[in-house]
């Protein structure tokens, strides 16, 4: 029987190299529906393409658009956040793969785990924002959440069948596209700059984030959720070959690592197709081409966002909830030109001066969390 599929964030890169692997394996996989933002063209075209129930379009301003589009198919055409919210909660969705950018993305976790939908997992914040609540629900609901990001996949990979309990877990960092740029000139980068990453081909967000080294950040925190482990047992290496993905070290002094390609096809259809490997016949890693591998420290000056997602992860409650609300909103503003790269993460440490301070947050707690340190973080920014 095939697994069918709703895609959150299909028009992304995540969502476009997911449905790669749809198209690689249709006696495995359908898709259900197709949830974007703004895209509608392609969100259009790839709702034809895979003859979906189906789609979503976040910006309500774009549905008359879509609509139009597709009325000569029978698709079902929606807009807005609550209908994201239903189409997860399906009875014709068995796996809903979450790829949508920011705090978007945790309220259709939640009511995909409330539905118990299988839940693979590309949208970080969902687990930086909210991970104590989201972790509670998938146990009492005995959902399964696969991590998609290349760092957690390759953790999970590691391990896979082991008995034995884990010294540390070791994320790798490429140092992203400002690694070689000194500290002094970072007040001076351009939007342009920050977006020319040298590994990986990724949306403006998240490529913003690897140069702050928020996004590695985030990563800790999302493993703290997902395998357990405190801060004191997560640690991070500047890898710029992005070859090793990340490792495990266990009590014997064993590491084990998963190594490949820096491509997210690979993550993506092993969270999909977990426990069993997708065969792609032209995937193979070249060692020749690839014949050192180097690793050094993160420089903590340079790159304080990471020291301030540990504290965060640290403090619990709101705490990372804020500092993800005001980096979306600094990240949005630098995009547009409108603060200096290092006013970013000035951003984030002035909100998390300022914001309200919840230890045991609800659903609720988190909304108010993250208007507060958006609000908060356009005051610093002086946005209008």
């Amino acid at each position: 029987m095939k697994q069918r599929l709703s895609i959150l964030g299909s028009t992304g890169s995540i969502g476009v190299q997911t449905l790669d692997i749809v198209r690689e394996n249709p006696d495995i996989f359908e898709v259900n529906s197709l949830v974007a933002g703004n895209n509608w063209e392609q969100l259009a075209r790839q709702a034809i393409e895979f003859d979906v129930d189906c789609v979503v379009i976040a910006n309500f301003d774009k549905y008359e658009l879509l609509k139009q589009a597709l009325a000569d198919y029978p698709i079902k055409v929606y807009a807005g956040s609550d209908a994201i919210e239903q189409v997860v909660q399906s009875s014709q969705v068995d796996v809903v793969v979450n790829a949508l950018v920011g705090y978007a993305g945790l309220h259709p976790t939640v009511a995909a785990i409330k539905a118990g939908k299988k839940i693979a997992l590309a949208n970080k914040e969902t687990l930086v924002v909210g991970g104590d609540l989201v972790m509670r629900m998938a146990a009492e609901h005995n959902v399964p959440i696969l991590p998609i990001d290349s760092e957690h996949s390759a953790i999970f990979q590691c391990l896979v069948g082991e008995q034995s309990p884990v010294r540390r877990l070791i994320l790798t960092c490429s140092g992203g596209a400002l690694r070689d740029v000194p500290m002094s000139e970072l007040k001076n980068v351009t939007p342009e700059q920050a977006l020319r990453h040298p590994q990986w081909s990724m949306g403006a967000k998240i490529t913003i984030d690897s140069a702050t080294l928020v996004n590695k950040g985030f990563e800790v925190i999302e493993a703290h959720w997902l395998f357990g482990m405190d801060a004191e047992h997560i640690s991070v290496l500047i890898h710029p070959q992005s070859i090793v993905h990340s490792m495990v070290e266990f009590e014997d002094g064993a590491i084990k690592a998963q190594l490949g390609t820096p491509d997210m096809h690979m993550p993506i259809s092993y969270a999909l197709m977990f426990p069993y490997r997708a065969s792609r016949s032209n995937e193979r890693f070249d060692f020749f081409a690839n014949p050192t591998l180097t690793f050094s420290e993160p420089d903590l000056i340079k790159y304080p966002a990471l020291d301030i997602a540990y504290d965060c992860m640290r403090r619990g409650g709101t705490a990372s909830c804020v500092m993800n609300g005001s980096n979306e909103v600094a990240v949005a503003a630098f995009l547009e030109g409108k603060c200096r790269f290092t006013d970013i993460t000035a951003s984030i440490e002035y909100a998390l001066q300022r914001a309200t301070f919840v230890a045991q947050p609800t659903l609720r707690d988190y909304e108010l969390s993250n208007e507060e340190s958006r609000a908060l973080a356009a005051e610093y920014l002086n946005l209008k």
